[in-house]
């Protein structure tokens, strides 16, 4: 596990200096002259230019490992951060966002695959998820106070170059210290070979079937039956785009609102994105939680979610930083959960390829949220239309008894 912690290491930084950015890119983007809806759609465009990345990232990473995706990454992304520093213009900041959001787009597949090629069962899978949740949050709890620290005492500019200069360092240390996982290449045929069999036999007509193979079984409605490949429930990836969906939504609707307040400003949008990541930590340090059904658990933290949404868009009498606790706290059990799930759905053979489809699904969401908030903030709460998305993903959603199967709460017993 030497490998995860020094993973974990260069995850932090990287986390760090990007949730650092948070409350400072909407009052960077006023001070550059930009109206709302145009926050929103550098934000917007930043999650959309994730799709083309994806889509590379889910095959590159399976045929070449993670190490070389990950470096370049992070060193791509300090080089924007320091153009970023001299951007004048608001046009300017949509293009060098835009570029970022392509170069960053490879760091989460890789990272999440490395991590899964380093298990050998769901369990200490999912405890390794919830440990890259647990880094991720402990990095966005003092990275928000930080950045907006930063921000307000060596202004916009020296702050996103500093953040630059992290990044690149970490990006080429990490070509040092991360390395792909020994593969066992017989393993990894026959998993291959397993899956492209399963992909051919959903497909193929009883008239394509191998002389002497035993007829395909009919899938039954909502599994399989016998051992007869099931089709993957592709509306399980509306999960990652409601969930993509309210955290752009967050990020767009925070900081504005700490503008527009009394005693509002950089530091006040800090402290509210921390609140936010000390209620994920919360959950995200709650390690039993990995031994219950992924399913239920994304079902329960998605519905505590839409609630905490409703009450911020409904003006609840409770205090916004105990609603912002609470969102905080549902996202910790979702994200780890959602990516169990994802996994117990798939194979071991497609682990790119199922981290790049969530990645592609989270940037649609990611991308619509900022996009939608600023053409209907004028008419109705942005938090509503979150509320909303994440109920009509719990609807489409429904039990199926292909959500538990291949799932045990016990570890698997190790090789001797």
């Amino acid at each position: 596990m030497r490998m995860a912690i020094w993973l974990y290491l260069f995850l932090f930084v990287a986390f760090f200096d990007l949730h650092a950015q948070y409350p400072m890119l909407t009052p960077f983007a006023v001070s550059l002259g930009a109206a709302p809806s145009f926050i929103g759609l550098v934000m917007g465009m930043y999650s959309l230019t994730h799709l083309p990345g994806n889509l590379l990232a889910g095959y590159g990473v399976d045929r070449f490992g993670s190490r070389f995706f990950i470096s370049a990454s992070l060193v791509g992304a300090g080089v924007l951060l320091l153009l970023q520093s001299r951007v004048t213009d608001p046009w300017h900041l949509l293009y060098v966002r835009s570029v970022s959001g392509f170069v960053l787009a490879f760091l989460s597949p890789a990272c999440l695959s490395l991590l899964a090629k380093l298990t050998r069962d769901h369990i200490q899978r999912g405890k390794l998820m919830a440990g890259n949740g647990l880094v991720h949050t402990v990095a966005s709890v003092v990275s928000p106070a930080a950045g907006a620290y930063l921000a307000a005492k060596v202004g916009f500019a020296q702050s996103f170059a500093l953040l630059g200069w992290g990044l690149l360092a970490t990006g080429l240390l990490s070509l040092w210290f991360v390395r792909d996982p020994r593969r066992d290449d017989a393993a990894d045929a026959v998993a291959d070979v397993a899956a492209d069999t399963a992909d051919v036999a959903s497909e193929a007509t009883p008239a394509q079937a191998p002389v002497g193979a035993p007829p395909p079984a009919v899938e039954a409605e909502g599994g399989s039956a016998g051992a007869a490949p099931r089709r993957f429930p592709w509306a399980v990836f509306l999960l990652p785009v409601a969930m993509a969906f309210a955290q752009g939504i967050l990020s767009f609707e925070l900081p504005l609102r700490a503008i527009s307040a009394e005693d509002g400003g950089v530091l006040t949008t800090g402290i509210l994105f921390s609140v936010v990541s000390l209620g994920a930590l919360a959950t995200l340090g709650l390690l039993f939680l990995q031994r219950y059904l992924p399913y239920s658990r994304c079902i329960i933290g998605v519905l505590l979610l839409a609630l905490a949404y409703y009450g911020l868009a409904s003006d609840w009498p409770v205090p916004m930083m105990a609603l912002l606790f609470a969102v905080g706290m549902a996202k910790g059990v979702v994200f780890p959960a959602m990516t169990s799930f994802l996994l117990q759905l798939s194979g071991p053979a497609r682990y790119g390829r199922t981290f790049s489809l969530m990645a592609i699904a989270s940037s649609v969401g990611a991308f619509l949220g900022p996009v939608a908030a600023g053409a209907f903030r004028g008419h109705l709460s942005p938090f509503f239309l979150s509320f909303a998305i994440l109920m009509l993903a719990l609807l489409a959603l429904a039990p199926k008894p292909a959500y538990k199967e291949g799932w045990h709460p016990q570890p698997a017993v190790p090789h001797a």
